[in-house]
């Protein structure tokens, strides 16, 4: 007997529809046969399946079966396909009959015992259900919640083959899970950390906010121990809290990397990734024979902290400048292209020279000009042009170290911040559009100087011999500074400082 079910793939980060065809013959005694581009982890199936059969209770067809997973031209990779393919075998062997088995999305991996194990890209999963307009999903109790944050569909959670049976059979009735999304963002969205932790550097705080206002990507450089990680760090807490869309789209990155925390079904803090200068560039910009979400997509609606930024290789830190710009990555394999979202604020920091006290006032550098040259250099000028921001972060002085005085805090910063995006978002009529994307015309059209400020930025880009990009970068810049000082024009002084973060021009 012939049973078709509806189950899925993931290509990057997208599930694709697969329909698992099972047929069970009524004579032949050749081992079950499994067609259509199945990769190792699929073929293996039939061995788990059959454990898990016999240990709850039931009996593997002695036919010969075929089960063929269409379309046939599309690999199939992993262990999701076990609970369909069980079930599928159950209902050509005429152990179980239902009417409502095609109407739902399955997935899940089994174990030898029967029970099943979560399985990767749940939200996609769920995500393509309401777009073939399936009546529900049926998966792993463990990714129930996850799925769940999708809204229009019943999501079904089992822990057993024999509640997957029961409930297809219409023995046993489950509810669907069911999550308030607003409650599971603001009972997540707390932060641990603050800037008020960070003693002096009330300069770089200002220069955060910038970019955290604006969406710039932003380079700080000083000696070691000035503050630099941390702040890093405390960055995402300015940053305005996930809406539901970035909260979904960033937990369906993680989802399908198989990397979301335990017991989290939504990513509500936007996340931080801060990857090792010796990571390859498969694992930063993502790649593999199955193409995986590298740590600029881990980072999608957050930010990549790359720190020693001169110590990556610079055939890796080039492969930044197309994300950087389009906001995804695209990756090429012979039998395809995956693409992953990439829409990340680059924060990086790097000492001024290799022994790094260059800018030190209270310890001797020991570099040679040309040893420092040597090191700044290692970031190509293309690469440089990309970042929005370039910002000295000096040691900090004893006095500060002591002071038993705050500095600003992230609260103060983040009303800044939001005060300033909800100019931009009125501006552009778009909460997704902020000034760092800017095209050259909205640049043009929004960023416009009076002859002060024009007179100002022709004498900087003489004399620093900045490129087209930079000239845009620092309107755009610029721009974000009035609107967080709440003007709409770009006065002079907003102009200034935004040149005066371009420093770094001078050097390469």
């Amino acid at each position: 007997m012939l049973a078709r079910l509806h189950s899925l793939t993931l290509l990057g980060i997208d599930a694709v529809p697969c329909e698992v065809e099972v047929d069970v013959l009524s004579k032949g005694l050749a081992p079950p046969t499994i067609v259509g581009l199945p990769d190792p982890a699929v073929r293996e199936s039939i061995d788990r399946i059959r454990s898990a059969l016999f240990n709850c209770g039931y009996s593997f067809p002695k036919t010969r079966s075929v089960i063929n997973l269409a379309p046939a031209d599309l690999k199939k990779e992993g262990p999701a396909f076990d609970l369909p393919i069980a079930l599928g075998l159950m209902l050509g062997s005429r152990q179980m009959a239902s009417e409502i088995a095609r109407d739902y999305l399955i997935a899940g991996e089994l174990a030898l015992d029967g029970s099943l194990r979560p399985v990767k890209g749940a939200i996609s999963m769920a995500i393509l259900a309401r777009q073939k307009k399936r009546r529900g999903i049926l998966l792993p109790a463990a990714n129930a919640r996850e799925a769940a944050m999708v809204e229009g569909i019943d999501v079904i959670g089992v822990d057993r083959l024999n509640q997957a049976v029961a409930f297809l059979a219409g023995e046993l009735p489950i509810d669907p899970t069911v999550v308030d999304v607003q409650e599971a963002l603001a009972q997540a969205s707390r932060y641990d950390v603050d800037f008020a932790d960070v003693r002096g550097q009330e300069h770089a705080k200002r220069a955060l906010a910038i970019a955290a206002a604006g969406g710039h990507n932003i380079l700080m450089i000083g000696p070691p121990g000035s503050g630099k990680t941390m702040l890093a760090k405390r960055l995402p807490t300015i940053l305005p809290p996930l809406s539901p869309e970035e909260s979904l789209e960033t937990t369906r990155v993680y989802s399908s990397a198989g990397k979301l925390p335990p017991e989290t079904s939504l990513l509500a803090v936007r996340p931080v990734r801060s990857p090792h200068h010796s990571a390859s560039a498969p694992a930063l910009i993502g790649g593999g024979a199955v193409p995986q979400a590298g740590e600029v997509s881990l980072a999608h609606h957050g930010v990549l902290f790359l720190d020693e930024f001169p110590e990556f290789p610079r055939s890796i830190l080039e492969t930044l400048r197309q994300p950087m710009e389009d906001g995804q990555v695209t990756i090429v394999r012979a039998n395809g292209r995956v693409t992953f979202p990439a829409r990340f604020m680059l924060v990086a920091a790097m000492n001024p020279c290799p022994c790094g006290y260059y800018t030190d006032a209270q310890r001797r550098c020991r570099c040679s000009p040309h040893q420092i040259e040597t090191y700044v250099s290692r970031l190509s000028g293309p690469l440089v042009d990309r970042i929005d921001m370039h910002v000295d972060v000096p040691a900090v002085p004893f006095v500060e170290l002591r002071s038993q005085r705050d500095g600003i805090d992230s609260t103060t910063l983040r009303g800044q911040v939001l005060a300033a995006r909800d100019r931009q978002h009125e501006r552009f009529r778009s909460h997704a559009m902020l000034n760092a994307h800017m095209s050259a015309r909205q640049v043009k059209r929004t960023c416009s100087l009076d002859a002060a400020g024009e007179s100002i930025l022709k004498q900087a880009i003489n004399e620093m011999g900045l490129s087209a990009r930079a000239h845009d970068k620092i309107l755009r810049v610029a721009r974000t500074i009035a609107d967080l000082e709440g003007r709409e024009n770009i006065a002079v002084e907003h102009l200034a400082e935004a040149v005066q973060y371009r420093k770094l021009d001078r050097r390469l």
